[in-house]
């Protein structure tokens, strides 16, 4: 019985780190979708001769998505998840 517990334990708190990391990728988007506005308007009305936020965007843009990379899909453990939902899938099928 106590080493259940500590199994369910210790699931609760991989999980909890994992959420963690979720919840630092939806901040790091909701960061780049509030702060791309205000850089995009600095430039054009300081310099618009040159479009500097362009590298800000696209710069930033392959960061979040990196990040979301790491985090979402190529964690550990993603094969072995994508395995089981594509057995998941062709047991319905059969069913």
């Amino acid at each position: 019985m106590r080493d259940e517990e500590n199994i369910e334990g210790i699931k609760y708190l991989r999980v909890k780190k994992r959420m963690e990391k979720i919840k630092e990728v939806y901040i790091h988007v909701a960061v780049f979708v509030l702060s791309m506005p205000i850089i995009i308007i600095t430039n054009i009305m300081f310099v618009p001769g040159f479009h500097y936020f362009w590298f800000a965007l696209f710069g930033w843009l392959i960061g979040v998505s990196l990040h979301w990379l790491v985090v979402m899909g190529l964690s550990k453990d993603w094969e072995q998840r994508t395995i089981n939902q594509l057995m998941k899938e062709e047991n319905r099928k059969n069913i």
